[in-house]
């Protein structure tokens, strides 16, 4: 297996990460196995505009740093040069976007080769619908070409998104529906005492139903990923957990990513809906409902990816098999995307 050539010196810096602490801080940290070795932290707007020119901490017997006085509505990306030629560019998994909780990068993820999908060029959300004046600043710094949204017509009709507001971003309308079941209708049927349809698979079958009902959306949307004049790119739909679960298990299954790291991400939705999911429990028991037969509804358990997964693998052989047999994605266009998205 051919390593990618900085790979002997980047895997000294592994594993590493960034963490907020609170609106204008963050700790960066990185395996303490080198915290002999001086560590220099670098910051920037975006992977492409770190400054190298002057340090914003060093550390030598420490294998993190906490970084304060940080711009507050601009997104972190920083580049760790450690003595002996080691270097590692990390970003935030969760940039801060007020009015959307459920948005994330899908950088940093390291593929069975040793490669790294490269920070701030694909994006996962949930509805821009709500993002408020100051979000919409912060999404707009994230820098992104293309929005991708798999909400259905009545979703995108009663909650429109808030951006891309200008011309200057793309929008794509790659529409995906559970059968003929509506999400808008959700919670009237739900303060109606009308629920016994939720399950878990109902939930389960509406992946399913996602790859083998929609792979002309899947075909879209890795042709437009595969065009840089659209990248950063970043798909949602409305909680940003179900339809954008299966999209980013296919982009990063197809980069060579495990399927155990795959799982893990799609994982981090019920944390990041925690305070949504809490609303919407608060408003609802009051009216009677039994949030226990409703929760699958909200929730985003690892076993629902997973059944996904299974299947794709059980019909098609791989991801990757469903992607080029199934839905026609052109083997060339994985092979661009590796090419521009790993490092």
């Amino acid at each position: 297996m051919r390593m990618p050539e900085n790979y002997s010196s980047r895997i000294r810096l592994l594993p590493a990460g960034v963490k907020r602490l609170t609106e204008d801080s963050v700790e960066v940290r990185w395996n303490p196995k080198v915290r002999r070795l001086e560590t220099s932290v670098y910051r920037g707007d975006s992977p492409d505009t770190i400054l190298l020119d002057a340090p914003l901490a060093r550390a030598k017997e420490e294998s993190s740093v906490t970084l304060s006085g940080l711009p507050t509505d601009r997104p972190h990306f920083f580049k760790l040069v450690a003595d002996g030629g080691a270097e590692l560019i990390i970003g935030e998994r969760r940039p801060v976007v007020e009015g959307c909780p459920n948005l994330r990068d899908l950088g940093g993820y390291e593929t069975t080769d040793g490669r790294l999908v490269k920070w701030g060029r694909i994006f996962r959300s949930s509805n821009l619908g709500r993002l408020t004046g100051r979000g919409l600043n912060q999404i707009t710094r994230l820098g992104i070409k293309m929005v991708c949204d798999f909400r259905t017509e009545a979703e995108a009709r009663t909650l429109p998104n808030r951006f891309p507001d200008s011309e200057a971003v793309g929008y794509a309308r790659l529409p995906i529906q559970h059968g003929e079941f509506e999400p808008t209708s959700v919670f009237d049927r739900i303060k109606k005492g009308d629920f016994d349809w939720i399950s878990e698979n109902f939930m389960v079958q509406g992946y399913i139903d996602s790859v083998e009902r929609y792979p002309e959306v899947w075909a879209a949307l890795f042709n437009l990923l595969a065009d840089p004049r659209h990248r950063p790119l970043l798909f949602h739909c409305t909680g940003g957990k179900d339809r954008t679960g299966a999209a980013a298990a296919l982009i990063l299954l197809s980069l060579g990513v495990p399927a155990d790291t795959v799982i893990a991400d799609y994982g981090l939705s019920d944390g990041y809906n925690a305070d949504v999911r809490k609303a919407i429990y608060d408003h609802l028991r009051p009216l009677g409902v039994d949030i226990a037969k409703v929760e699958p509804y909200f929730t985003a358990p690892e076993s629902r990816i997973r059944a996904l997964l299974e299947h794709v693998d059980a019909r098609y052989g791989s991801a990757v098999d469903y992607l080029t047999k199934r839905a026609g994605v052109n083997e060339k266009t994985i092979a661009l995307l590796k090419n521009d998205l790993l490092e």
